[in-house]
C-alpha cells in the first residue's frame, strides 16, 4: 500500500508537468503503465486474495481498500481530460451524487506519501518474484504443475538485502501461491536460477494439504475447523464472522 501510495505521488507530479506543456502522450503512456505493471499485475494480483476472502473488518483489507479509493479518485481526474465520457461514467456510477466528473480538479497528492526506501523495496521483491514465476512457468510447460496456487517454492537467498526487503510480509501472498518456504544460501544445484538475478534460487515444489473451496489455497490446515470442513483456518473464520453477523 506505501509503495502503490509513493507511486501516486510521483505520477501526480509528472502528469502536472504533462498538462501544463499540453503534452498528452506523456500524460496517457506512464499512466497506462502504472495501471498494467504496479497496479494490475502487483497490487491487485497480490491483494486480490485478501479482498475477496479476508473479514470485511480485517486491516489489511481495509488498507487496499484505502488505497484502491485513492487511486480511483486520482484516475477518473487525471484522465478526464482525454477520455471524458469513460471517466465521467466511472465517476457517476460510484458517486451518484458527486456531480458531473468534468467539473473536478486534480486532487492534492499528500507530500508525505513520498517513500522511496519502500519502492527500493519492491524493485528487490519483483526480481525475487520474478525467478519464483520463472521457475513456476517451466513447471507449466512441463505439465508438472498447473495455476500458481499449487505451488510451494522454497525459495533460497544469498543476498542479504533481498532477505531483509521480505521481511514482514506473507511470502506465499507476494508470490501468488499457496504456500512458500524462504531459505539462506545458494539452494541446490538443480534449483531454478536467473542470470540476471543473482543470489535467488528457486525449488519449485508442490503444495501440500487440501484445496481451500472459498480460497483455493491448498494448505495442511483445510479441513481443521469441524464448523466448515471444506475451508482453511482464515476462511473459516471470515464465514463464521459473516454468519454470525446474520444470526
Amino acid at each position: 500500500e506505501r509503495f502503490i501510495l509513493h507511486r501516486l505521488l510521483e505520477l501526480d507530479g509528472q502528469v502536472r508537468t504533462a498538462y501544463e506543456g499540453y503534452l498528452f502522450q506523456d500524460v496517457a503512456r506512464p499512466i497506462v503503465e502504472f495501471c498494467q505493471t504496479e497496479l494490475s499485475s502487483l497490487f491487485f494480483d497480490i491483494r486480490r486474495d485478501a479482498l475477496y476472502c479476508d473479514q470485511p473488518g480485517s486491516l489489511r483489507r481495509r488498507a487496499a481498500r484505502t488505497v484502491m479509493h485513492e487511486v480511483f479518485l486520482r484516475l477518473t481526474a487525471w484522465l478526464s481530460p482525454l477520455i471524458p465520457f469513460t471517466m465521467e461514467e466511472a465517476w457517476t456510477t460510484r458517486f451518484p451524487e458527486g456531480g458531473s466528473n468534468c467539473l473536478r480538479v486534480f486532487p492534492d497528492t499528500p507530500a508525505a506519501w513520498a517513500d522511496p526506501a519502500e519502492a527500493a523495496r519492491w524493485g528487490k521483491i519483483q526480481q525475487i518474484t520474478s525467478v519464483v514465476t520463472g521457475a513456476l512457468e517451466v513447471e507449466r510447460r512441463e505439465k508438472r504443475m498447473g495455476a500458481a496456487l499449487e505451488a510451494a517454492p522454497r525459495v533460497w537467498l544469498t543476498d542479504a538485502s533481498l532477505t531483509t526487503a521480505l521481511e514482514g510480509l506473507d511470502a506465499a501472498e507476494v508470490f501468488r501461491t499457496s504456500q512458500a518456504v524462504l531459505s539462506q544460501g545458494e539452494g541446490p544445484a538443480e534449483a531454478f536460477r536467473l542470470a540476471e538475478v543473482p543470489g535467488v534460487a528457486v525449488e519449485p515444489l508442490k503444495a501440500e494439504g487440501r484445496k481451500c473451496a472459498r480460497s483455493w489455497r491448498i494448505l495442511p490446515e483445510v479441513g481443521s475447523d469441524p464448523r466448515y470442513p471444506d475451508l482453511s483456518l482464515r476462511d473459516a473464520e471470515a464465514v463464521a464472522a459473516w454468519d454470525a453477523a446474520r444470526g
